[in-house]
């Protein structure tokens, strides 16, 4: 019998269901021959800090850098019963194999290997590698099971990419959040991308806009523009030298060009595509396909590759066939695809590209959920254009003569329209209005011949201001993330941009949810807290070329080429060097953090609860710990009434010694003040607690 262990449970539904495995258990499914179950993401996650030493549960500069020698993992509370029940799925005597159906990628890899390792399992491994949730897939897949083993690099990549992040995040985040009193968090692909926004921003600040005028004549149908230029009068005189006067045609260029059809999309072209159209986040994006491809409607999600291997051509067909009968823009398919265009194996690695599948035939779409219905009417779109015949046009560039001065005029007429009408079909359908205005060139120009004369002429000036750099948003910033690095590195380079197409998204979202970053609609603005954060990171932390080479060295992880210690040496280096070379904060940065050291706010004391360190805030005392819930308030039952406050020097004593002697406490019941020793007595809930102790009366009595 083979037990079966896939990423998440709808897809071990989808296999069970393919396999015959029909009967429901506790946390899995039986029948067929198999056992099908599931994990619910990472069951095993990379241990904190204090794993390693209970010295790590406080934040200090001496214990930087932290290198574990052998990673330690935890396991989340609410998965543990999943995890258990695996473990016991392994041991089962009926299992004589165990198959790796979680999804096909490096992710994937680590979250079946983390839990095979941990339950000590040695039985023979198996890869299920597909594509396509379609049943057809499925069955294909499982008569073509791989040897675990030959995806053993794969792994070892994806705990390199795990320790990785693990050992910039802490090192970095603690030392730099040492250094200037504030949480500071730090990321390997997190602080490079957050670097572009930032820059941008400053580009934009930077920029001043400058006015420009540009004199125009209109003549016989057209209009033809002059030079853009700096000063209004000098386009002035022209215009007052040409208008009502006679110009000449000095020369007609023709010129005819192509436009080949798109590639298919791979994830980030996707992202980026649906983010311009339909303002989609890159996980919004993310997750419709996903729910896609767990509906066996879509291929595979997380891909770089924009091509279908030979084997898939007859099924591209098919495909192609029905969505010209079917879908309102297949009606601008009129040549036969050609779908050699869009096949190269070469060129496909884990996964093909992203289109839909056969299942799509069978489906109501109309009952699709709107976004997932945009995103599969979307990729559908693209697989029909990116087969479609070549648009091709003529270019018509002429220069006119008036009054000595040179004018240009640029249209094309249309020869062959192609795959721009599956793609103007598409955009009819689309409920707001053209996405990108129509350039003016876009129009056909009269016909003209050289010497041909116009006359009279009307002349006129236009006026303009140039443009700062655009923020970015999703689309504009996946572009960058994808090229980041590329034109400092060597030739020779691997150039994989700034994280992967699998983990882009969530790089994003934790910017916003970590407050570094806000959407504002389309655009992503950088916070003064995500600005302070890049100007204090040194430029080795903070550069797109370093994280770039470091997902090229993982893929060569992957291939073998280096090993996976090699890796990991270069990564604690860098660590090491980091914390070498930053002892304290720099003077000129202090100002940023309105609460760091040497600034407005001092330490207080050590939080008993994690050991973070206690600033003053205006309503009490706070550890500086986003995670931690400490807080002292200068005003509760014990401080109140009599202007009596918990003051730092009292807040000091208690941190400190856990307990202070005060006089002058005030009772809300009787209304009278008394003495006492107030004790911190911190439950850690919610609420910090204290007790009170009494000096003993006559008679001994307390």
């Amino acid at each position: 019998m083979k037990l079966v262990i896939a990423e998440k449970p709808s897809v071990a539904m989808a296999l069970a269901a393919v396999l015959g495995a029909d009967e429901k258990k506790d946390g899995y499914l039986e029948g067929g021959g198999y056992l099908v179950s599931w994990c619910v993401g990472h069951l095993l996650e990379l241990a904190q800090p204090e794993a390693y030493g209970e010295q790590y549960a406080r934040w200090r500069y001496g214990d930087l850098p932290i290198l574990p020698d052998e990673w330690k993992y935890e396991v989340p509370k609410d998965k543990k019963k999943q995890l258990d029940l695996l473990c016991r799925l392994m041991k089962d005597k009926r299992v004589d194999s165990v198959v790796c159906a979680t999804d096909a990628g490096r992710e994937g890899e680590l979250i079946f290997r983390l839990v095979y390792e941990y339950a000590g399992c040695r039985k023979p491994m198996e890869r299920l590698w597909i594509s396509s949730m379609e049943d057809a897939a499925i069955r294909d897949g499982f008569e073509h099971l791989r040897p675990g083993k030959d995806y053993d690099r794969l792994y070892e990549a994806a705990v390199c990419r795990a320790g990785a992040d693990w050992l910039v995040g802490i090192n970095a985040t603690r030392l730099f959040s040492v250094l200037y009193g504030v949480t500071l968090n730090v990321g390997r692909v997190m602080s490079p991308t957050l670097a572009l926004l930032v820059q941008r921003e400053a580009e934009i600040q930077a920029f001043t806009s400058r006015p420009f005028y540009v004199p125009e004549i209109t003549c016989g149908g057209l209009t033809a523009s002059g030079d853009k230029l700096a000063e209004k009068q000098a386009a002035e005189t022209i215009r007052r030298e040409c208008d009502g006067q006679t110009a000449s045609v000095l020369s007609v260029e023709k010129q005819v060009k192509t436009v080949q059809p798109p590639r298919l999309y791979d994830l980030t072209t996707l992202q980026r595509e649906c983010n311009r159209i339909y303002g989609y986040t890159a996980q919004q994006t993310l997750d419709y396909l996903q729910s896609l491809y767990e509906k066996k409607l879509a291929t595979y999600p997380r891909t770089d590759s924009q091509y279908l291997t030979e084997d898939m051509q007859a099924t591209a067909a098919s495909l192609i066939l029905w969505l010209r009968d079917n879908m309102p823009f297949g009606k601008g398919c009129l040549e036969e695809p050609d779908i050699d265009r869009v096949t190269d194996g070469s060129k496909v690695t884990d996964h093909h590209a992203i289109i839909p599948t056969v299942e799509i035939a069978r489906t109501d779409l109309s009952a699709l959920p709107s976004g997932e219905r945009d995103v599969l009417a979307l990729i559908a779109m693209r697989l029909l254009c990116a087969t479609g015949q070549t648009h091709r046009f003529e270019a018509v560039t002429v220069v006119l003569d008036c009054a000595g001065h040179s004018f240009t005029a640029k249209g094309k007429t249309v020869l062959q329209v192609g795959w721009k009408e599956i793609e103007r079909l598409y955009r009819m359908g689309l409920k707001q209005a053209e996405l990108e205005k129509e350039d003016p060139a876009d129009a056909a120009l009269p016909e003209l011949t050289q010497g041909q004369t116009f006359e009279p002429v009307a002349a006129g000036v236009r006026e303009g201001k140039t443009s700062p750099p655009k923020h970015y948003t999703e689309d504009s910033l996946l572009a960058a993330m994808e090229t980041a690095g590329a034109a400092d590195a060597p030739e020779d380079a691997e150039r994989k941009g700034l994280g992967t197409p699998a983990t882009r998204a969530a790089t994003l979202e934790k910017l916003v949810t970590t407050g570094f970053v806000q959407r504002k609609k389309k655009q992503l603005i950088p916070t003064e807290k995500g600005t302070n954060l890049i100007t204090v990171l040194p430029d080795n932390i903070k550069s797109p070329l370093l994280t770039a080479e470091w997902e090229s060295r993982l893929k060569q992880v992957e291939r073998g080429e280096i090993s996976a210690e090699a890796f990991m040496e270069g990564i604690a280096d860098m660590n090491r060097g980091l914390v070498k070379e930053h002892t304290a904060p720099e003077e000129r940065f202090a100002g940023l953090f309105p609460y760091a050291k040497g600034t407005r706010r001092e330490a207080v004391g050590t939080c008993p609860r994690c050991g973070g360190t206690v600033y003053e805030g205006k309503k009490g005392f706070f550890c500086e710990k986003r995670d931690c819930s400490f807080a002292l308030w200068k005003y509760n039952k014990f401080f109140t009434g009599k202007k009596k406050t918990l003051t730092k020097t009292v807040a000091a004593a208690l941190l400190k010694e856990g307990r202070v002697s005060m006089s002058g406490l005030y009772s809300e019941k009787t209304g009278r003040t008394y003495d006492a020793v107030v004790v911190l007595d911190d439950t850690g809930g919610k609420y910090v607690n204290f007790k009170l102790e009494f000096p003993a009366r006559k008679g001994g009595r307390k």
